[in-house]
């Protein structure tokens, strides 16, 4: 790709420089510019402030003239440098031919691009690029209102990089790729990996991010959703971070998505179907309307397409005072001039009352392409703290499905089970009594769920190791409290499923 501008946002680098992005790489990793680089140099507060968008106490972290006080000042807190200071750390004169320095002033240099490190899950030294002053969100907005602005990580790119599966796989789609950080992740486990998006501004980044950070190149493709794939294209794995704001208009590019309400989120879910493989997975981040009247699992459950199990997890509601100011917020229009942030506002809850729109939701979708005559689809809401990664996790989950599915109960008496690591057993009663009121038992990894079982509940649970089968187990402990195996066997297949299919037993098999 040659080289890409906005409107007035800053000319970028040139993507067509590997070469000097090669060498820009060792000389940031020379220097230790690096995740733990940069934690070690800073302090875990500072370098927590950053995230935030806080840069005074890097500012006052960096008083000194080292490699990498240079680098920080330079490329994280957007500072000219001497020139012959940059000259001691990078190649200076090729960075300012390929467009990644500029000069300012007479002997000074200045990043046209914010490079921030990011440490892969392998333990690899990554480079995320974006626009100066948008490598992250935060309190204050992300610096810029520019239509085409390209952000760099945040909170919402992490959470889809911890859920994605990642499997090794033939071919992959990052679909509206902005900074690159989800096609980056792809590359690690992808043949082939395509990445889309609307703005082409996003597109150049991404290249810029891969090369910056020694990854292969990707087939870099403009377009809306799934409008730059031919018809008979299909991928082994679909991941999208989309800009799935529910907003009047489209000001912003990286975050509006131009549909009417959630449509653009359920549009990019019904026709990511055709688009799998057998067996693949689609990946997204969104939000989704809670209407008056209408169920919002149903409403998720009608997105999903023919011919795929989905496993959707609400995260997060807010009502739709908080969901208009967080966005707003976002943007910086709280600094704007009062009645224009008041109008916006105003603007934002006529758009949901004329939707009937009450609440928002926030969460995850994961869809599985499948040849099963009755598909699964679990649509759940889990406010409660996790442990990322989860894409092992979300394997699992979709592995116990076509368990399940093709066991009955006698298969599950038949059938040997394990109890997942790190499964811990909780009794709850009043203190000084002789049984537990309940027994809980709760996973300290994954989606760290909780479940109450009975006695005989906790006491299969225990013993399962994979060495004896379910209904032997259960004759044993009918054995135990005097309980006729016949009906013990009819009545615990149920409580079986349900260890299983929340993932507290696995089978041995």
């Amino acid at each position: 790709m040659g080289d890409v501008s906005h409107t007035s946002l800053s000319p970028l680098p040139s993507s067509d420089r590997a070469d000097v992005a090669a060498r820009l790489r060792d000389a940031l990793l020379g220097a230790s510019f690096t995740a733990d680089g940069l934690l070690d140099l800073l302090g875990a507060p500072a370098y927590a402030a950053l995230a935030r968008s806080e840069t005074v106490p890097a500012l006052r972290a960096t008083r000194g003239d080292t490699p990498l006080e240079t680098l920080v000042r330079l490329f994280l807190l957007q500072q000219p440098v001497p020139h012959a200071r940059v000259a001691d750390v990078l190649p200076v004169q090729d960075c300012l031919e390929s467009g990644w320095l500029t000069r300012a002033g007479a002997d000074e240099v200045a990043a046209t691009v914010d490079i921030r490190p990011y440490g892969g899950p392998g333990g690899e030294d990554w480079f995320i690029v974006s626009d100066l002053g948008c490598a992250v969100g935060g309190a204050g907005g992300i610096g810029s209102r520019e239509e085409g602005v390209v952000l760099g990580v945040g909170g919402a790119s992490t959470t889809l990089a911890g859920i994605t599966v990642r499997t090794p796989v033939s071919s992959a789609l990052d679909l509206g790729t902005g900074s690159g950080i989800q096609a980056l992740h792809a590359a690690q486990h992808a043949t082939r990996v395509t990445a889309t998006d609307l703005n082409p501004r996003a597109l150049h980044i991404t290249a810029l991010t891969l090369a910056l950070s020694g990854a292969q190149a990707a087939d870099l493709r403009q377009g809306s959703l799934f409008e730059p794939i031919a018809d008979d294209e299909t991928y082994d794995l679909i991941v999208s971070n989309p800009p799935f704001v529910i907003s009047p208009g489209a000001r912003l590019t990286y975050r509006d998505g131009g549909m009417g309400g959630d449509d653009l989120c359920r549009t990019l879910v019904q026709q990511a179907g055709d688009r799998l493989n057998d067996g693949g997975y689609a990946q997204f981040l969104a939000n989704w309307q809670h209407v008056e009247g209408e169920d919002w699992q149903d409403r998720l459950r009608s997105w999903v397409p023919r011919g795929c199990d989905a496993w959707i997890v609400q995260r997060e509601v807010q009502d739709v005072t908080q969901y208009a100011e967080l966005w707003l917020r976002d943007a910086g229009d709280h600094r704007d001039d009062p009645a224009e942030y008041q109008a916006r506002y105003d603007a934002w809850l006529d758009e949901f009352e004329a939707r009937k729109v009450k609440a928002v939701g926030f969460g995850w979708i994961t869809l599985r392409r499948t040849a099963a005559v009755e598909p699964s689809i679990t649509v759940e809401e889990w406010p409660h703290s996790i442990e990322q990664p989860l894409g092992e996790t979300v394997r699992a989950h979709f592995d116990r499905v076509d368990y399940l599915r093709a066991s009955d109960d006698a298969a599950l008496l038949a059938g040997h089970f394990r109890l997942v690591a790190e499964v811990v057993q909780e009794q709850v009663g009043l203190p000084g009594a002789e049984d537990p009121e309940h027994v809980v038992l709760r996973q300290h990894r994954g989606m760290r769920r909780a479940t109450k079982v009975d006695t005989v509940g906790a006491g299969f649970a225990g013993v399962c190791d994979g060495t004896l089968s379910a209904g032997r187990i259960l004759d044993a402990i009918a054995q135990l409290v005097g309980e006729d195996p016949v009906l013990l066997r009819d009545r615990t297949p149920a409580q079986i499923r349900l260890l299983v299919e929340q993932g507290f037993l696995e089978p041995a098999e």
